[in-house]
């Protein structure tokens, strides 16, 4: 996955940028030549008023309470809450957490090249529960006629269907963890533009999203970025002025991976590894 493909890059932000009734009491006293209530007789009505006398008022309906709202589900879906994922607690001292079966939502951050893509699909499909995918890259490319490529130049048009595409994947995020399913997202973030930033990842998930940053060194992402094809491949001189401004996470106190000697397999144990010290002791951010 890869930020803003093949596009001059978004500028470094800039400052200042009740009860039912019963019968009435003459209904319920036997006359001189009726036989007393018996338990199983239907209820005596009332007798006729007499002449020239108002008729009693008939006694009130029975109120019934009204039936609870119905949950707020789509078949056997539940929505997500909402509010934002909270984060998820830290396991006792003693015991170490298995990542391989906690609900998390994860963000993987990197500039392109830096393996972001393969290294969650290898994470998701290696857990012991249910585990999704959600690649920005892949929601942006969902508009089809009117997309608005990067390529192109940032603009506008651009930014709007970042924004659109982050949204969406955070309602997908919350709802699968609605339902118990864990979601790893990536995303080229950048630590000095605020419309590409973390900000509206947390707004948009919440503060439990455990960010956590893969930084190989720069001749791998421009190898990487040499193996690909079409609209995912940049210019030499793009990812290494990506690769350079992704450096600004060094510290921003966010866990960093440099999996420039690591294969995907070993890089997913390390995030393991950097997602338990991230529940035991969230970054700020």
């Amino acid at each position: 996955m890869q930020h803003a493909v093949g596009s001059p890059l978004p500028p470094p932000h800039q400052p200042g940028h009740g009860p039912a009734a019963g019968w009435s009491p003459a209904a319920q006293q036997p006359g001189p030549h009726q036989a007393g209530p018996h338990q199983g007789s239907a209820p005596v009505p009332p007798p006729p008023p007499a002449p020239g006398y108002p008729q009693a008022p008939s006694p009130p309906a029975p109120q019934h309470a009204p039936a609870p709202p119905a949950p707020d589900t789509t078949g056997h879906v539940p929505l997500p809450p909402g509010g934002p994922v909270a984060m998820p607690s830290a396991p006792p001292a003693t015991t170490a957490p298995d990542l391989t079966a906690t609900t998390l939502a994860v963000l993987l951050i990197g500039p392109a090249g830096a393996g972001k893509t393969s290294v969650a699909k290898y994470w998701a499909d290696h857990r012991r529960v249910p585990t999704a995918h959600i690649s920005l890259d892949d929601v942006r490319e969902w508009v089809r006629s009117g997309f608005a490529d990067p390529q192109s130049g940032w603009n506008d048009h651009s930014e709007a269907q970042y924004r659109l595409a982050r949204r969406t994947c955070g309602f997908a995020a919350r709802n699968f963890l609605a339902n118990g399913i864990s979601c790893i997202l990536d995303d080229a973030v950048f630590p000095d533009r605020p419309v590409v930033g973390l900000g509206g990842w947390k707004r948009h998930v919440g503060p439990g999203l455990l960010p956590v940053v893969l930084l190989p060194g720069l001749e791998i992402v421009l190898e990487r970025n040499a193996e690909r094809s079409g609209n995912r491949r940049l210019t030499d001189e793009e990812v290494a002025r990506i690769h350079g401004r992704m450096a600004g996470w060094y510290g921003s106190g966010l866990p960093i991976i440099d999996n420039s000697q690591l294969d995907v397999p070993q890089t997913a144990r390390v995030l393991d590894d950097v997602l338990a010290r991230s529940i035991a002791s969230p970054p700020s951010w």
